[in-house]
C-alpha cells in the first residue's frame, strides 16, 4: 500500500521539529551538514520519532540547498548532504515510516532577495538529488510566498508521480502574506498538482484550527498540518518553546474534526508532542464531512476626504510642475527652515520634499516638520521613508502614521548604509529594499499588511520612486524603473543632472514610460562644492566644464552662487520641453537659490502659455 492509498484510508501521524530540536542539544550551526558529519545523532532523532507513534518522516534537508548552504561554504555538497539525508532517514524508517524528502521555502520577507530563476535553478538542484535516492514522496514546507511555491510545485510534479506535500507558512490566522485567503491558496495548490495541501511553521495549533474552520475538504487532495510547539519565548540568547504536550493531545482532535488526515510537528515540537497525538488519534477515522466556518471577509473602507487634491503623480501628467526639496536641519531650531518652507509656498511649488536622515546624517524628523508645514502653512509635504532605519514592523507602523496625519505623498528609497553617516557602527536594517517598500505601500493601497491581514481601511499613498541616471549603462537604470512601475510606483524623481545632453538622452531612454519623472535640479554654491559632489557623493557626476566654470569663481562668494543659478537656469531649460516635472533639491538650506530657480520655470511656463495664445 502505498502513502496516498493509506491516507485515503486512515490519519497518518507524521515527525516533529528536526531543527529546533538539534538547537536545544546545543547545536548551533549547519543542522544539514550534520548529515554528514553526525549521521547517528540524526538517526537518533528519526528513531524517535518512529518509535513515539510517526509513520511519515521528513529527512533533514529543509535548508539544504545552494544558497542556505552557501553561508557555510557548503554550497558545492548539495547532492552529497541530501543523498546522505535520505540514507539516514530510510535507514530509521526500516518500513515501519514513509519517507519524505524535504525542501524548503527561500523567500520570507525579501522577496526581491532572491530572483524566481534563482529559486528554480536551486530547487531543481535539491529535488534531483532526493529523488536519485527513491524518497516515499515529497515534503515543499515552510512557503510563505505563494508565487514561489506555485512556481516549484509544477518543476516537481513534471519531475516524479511521487506523492507531493506542500504547505504554506501563514503570518495571520488565515490568509497569506500576499492577502490570498487559505482556502483559495489550497485550491491553486490542488490545481498545480500537489497531492496533499496544508500548513507548516510560525502559528501554534490554536491559529491553525481557526484557520482550517474557514477551509472546506479539497475536492482530491488530502488536508496537512504540521503547527509549532507554541509562540517561541527569549531566554539568555536562545530561543525556547514551552507547550505541554498534552496539549497537542486535544488540539490532534480538533484538527481530525478539521479533515486533517497527515498530522505532524514543526517548530518547538518533540517524540513527546507526536505521542500525544498518536494516543489522542489512534483508532480513529478520518472526516469525510466538516461544517465550513463561513469566511469573515473584512472590507476594506477608503474614507474619502471631502477636500481631496489630486496625487502628484496625477499633477505632473496634466502640467508642469514644481517639487522642492528642503532637508531638515541636523540642529534643533528649526526657524530657517520654516522662513524657507514659506518662501518656497509663495513661489507657487506643488509639494516640498523632506528627505529622511540624507547621508545617513540625523536630522529633525521629517514627518514631525512635514505635518508642522502642512497644517500651518498649508503645504503638501513629501515624505522620503528609507529601508535603512526601520525595519518591516517600524515601516508598517510609520506608514499607519501618515497615513492618520493625512500625509499620502511618500518617497521609497533604499537609503544610504550607516557607515558613510555621523554614526559609522550604526546598524542599516535594510529589511526591504526599495522594490519591496514599493510593493508594501501599494498593498496598503489595497488594504493589507504585509502578512495580509486587512488594515480596515485602504491608504491612498502616491508613490515616488528614486532614478538614479548617473550610471555608466542607463539601459540597466531604465529596467529597475520598470520594475518599480510593476511593484506599484507612480512617478519618479531623478538625482540631479548636470548635462544639458544628458538631460536628452534620458528623455530618449525613458520616453516609453508610463509613469512620469521629476528631472532633479541642484544649483552649486561654490568650487569646492562642486568638486565634493562630483568625487564624493554617490550618483552625482558633473562635466568639466561646469566644474571650471565653478573653479573661476572659487574667490568670490556670491559670484560663485550667480553662476551655480545660472548653470542650473541652463538645466532647467533643456529639460523644460521634455519633462513636466522639475525637481529642485536646495543646497544647505539656502532655500533663496531654489526660489528664484521656482520663479524661474513659473516665467517660462507663463511665457509659453502666451506663446500659445498667441499663435492659436
Amino acid at each position: 500500500m502505498g502513502f496516498l492509498d493509506d491516507l485515503a484510508q486512515r490519519i497518518l501521524i507524521a515527525d516533529g521539529a528536526m531543527g529546533t530540536l538539534l538547537y536545544s542539544h546545543g547545536v548551533d550551526s549547519c543542522f544539514e551538514e550534520l548529515n554528514l558529519s553526525h549521521p547517528d545523532e540524526i538517526l537518533y532523532i528519526h528513531e524517535a520519532y518512529i518509535n513515539a507513534g510517526a509513520t511519515v518522516i521528513q529527512t533533514n534537508t529543509y535548508g539544504a540547498n545552494y544558497v542556505k548552504l552557501a553561508r557555510y561554504g557548503m554550497e558545492d555538497e548539495v547532492k552529497e548532504i541530501n543523498q546522505a539525508a535520505v540514507r539516514i532517514a530510510k535507514q530509521a524508517a526500516k518500513g515501519r515510516a514513509y519517507v519524505l524528502g524535504t525542501i524548503g521555502g527561500l523567500r520570507s520577507i525579501k522577496k526581491t532577495a532572491i530572483t524566481l530563476e534563482e529559486v528554480k535553478r536551486t530547487f531543481r538542484e535539491q529535488l534531483y538529488a532526493l529523488l536519485s535516492e527513491d524518497v516515499d514522496g515529497l515534503l515543499l514546507e515552510t512557503y510563505y510566498d505563494l508565487e514561489e511555491l506555485l512556481t516549484v510545485l509544477p518543476i516537481a510534479r513534471k519531475e516524479t508521480n511521487k506523492p507531493i506535500v506542500a504547505h504554506v507558512t501563514l503570518h495571520e490566522v488565515g490568509v497569506l502574506q500576499d492577502g490570498t485567503h487559505l482556502a483559495d491558496a489550497f485550491d491553486n495548490l490542488e490545481a498545480f498538482g500537489a497531492d496533499v495541501i496544508g500548513l507548516n511553521c510560525h502559528l501554534g495549533p490554536y491559529h491553525m484550527i481557526r484557520s482550517l474552520e474557514e477551509v472546506p475538504l479539497p475536492k482530491k487532495a488530502f488536508l496537512s498540518v504540521y503547527p509549532n510547539a507554541s509562540l517561541p519565548d527569549y531566554r539568555d540568547g536562545r530561543l525556547v518553546y514551552e507547550t505541554n504536550p498534552s496539549y497537542f493531545e486535544e488540539t490532534a482532535l480538533a484538527f481530525r474534526e478539521q479533515g486533517a488526515r497527515l498530522i505532524g510537528g514543526c517548530c518547538g515540537t518533540t517524540p513527546k508532542h507526536i505521542a500525544a497525538m498518536a494516543q489522542a488519534l489512534k483508532g480513529l477515522k478520518p472526516v469525510t464531512e466538516k461544517k465550513v466556518k463561513e469566511r469573515n471577509i473584512v472590507v476594506s473602507v477608503q474614507v474619502p476626504s471631502p477636500n481631496k487634491k489630486p496625487a502628484l503623480h496625477e499633477i505632473v501628467k496634466q502640467r508642469r510642475s514644481v517639487i522642492v526639496e528642503l532637508d531638515p536641519p541636523k540642529k534643533l531650531g528649526i526657524s530657517k527652515f520654516m522662513d524657507g518652507a514659506k518662501a518656497l509656498k509663495e513661489a507657487g511649488i506643488d509639494s516640498l520634499t523632506l528627505a529622511d536622515n540624507s547621508l545617513a546624517t540625523p536630522r529633525i524628523s521629517n514627518v514631525a516638520l512635514g505635518t508642522m508645514i502642512k497644517e500651518q502653512m498649508g503645504i503638501r509635504p513629501l515624505i522620503h521613508i528609507t529601508c535603512r532605519d526601520r525595519n518591516l514592523i517600524g515601516l508598517q507602523s510609520h506608514l499607519m502614521g501618515l497615513h492618520t496625519l493625512g500625509i499620502t505623498d511618500v518617497l521609497a528609497v533604499t537609503g544610504d548604509p550607516s557607515k558613510i553617516g555621523d554614526f559609522p557602527g550604526a546598524t542599516s536594517v535594510y529589511d526591504l529594499s526599495s522594490f519591496d517598500l514599493i510593493q508594501l505601500i501599494s498593498q496598503f493601497n489595497e488594504g493589507l499588511s504585509y502578512s495580509g491581514k486587512p488594515l480596515g481601511e485602504k491608504t491612498n499613498f502616491s508613490i515616488a520612486a528614486a532614478f538614479n541616471p548617473n550610471v555608466r549603462y542607463l539601459d540597466k537604470a531604465v529596467e529597475r524603473l520598470e520594475k518599480k512601475i510593476r511593484c506599484g510606483a507612480h512617478y519618479f524623481i531623478s538625482q540631479p543632472l548636470y548635462s544639458e545632453k544628458q538631460i536628452e538622452e534620458v528623455y530618449e531612454a525613458t520616453k516609453h514610460l508610463s509613469a512620469p519623472i521629476y528631472i532633479g535640479i541642484m544649483p552649486l554654491t561654490s568650487a569646492r562644492n562642486a568638486d565634493f559632489l562630483h568625487h564624493e557623493v554617490p550618483g552625482i557626476t558633473l562635466s568639466n566644464e561646469i566644474r571650471a566654470r565653478m573653479a573661476a569663481c572659487a574667490n568670490d562668494p556670491l559670484q560663485s552662487a550667480r553662476e551655480g543659478i545660472a548653470i542650473a537656469k541652463s538645466l532647467i531649460d533643456a529639460a523644460f520641453e521634455l519633462f513636466h516635472g522639475i525637481y529642485l533639491i536646495t543646497p544647505f538650506l539656502r532655500y533663496e537659490m531654489t526660489v528664484e530657480l521656482a520663479n524661474y520655470i513659473h516665467k517660462k511656463e507663463k511665457e509659453a502659455q502666451e506663446r500659445e495664445i498667441f499663435n492659436v
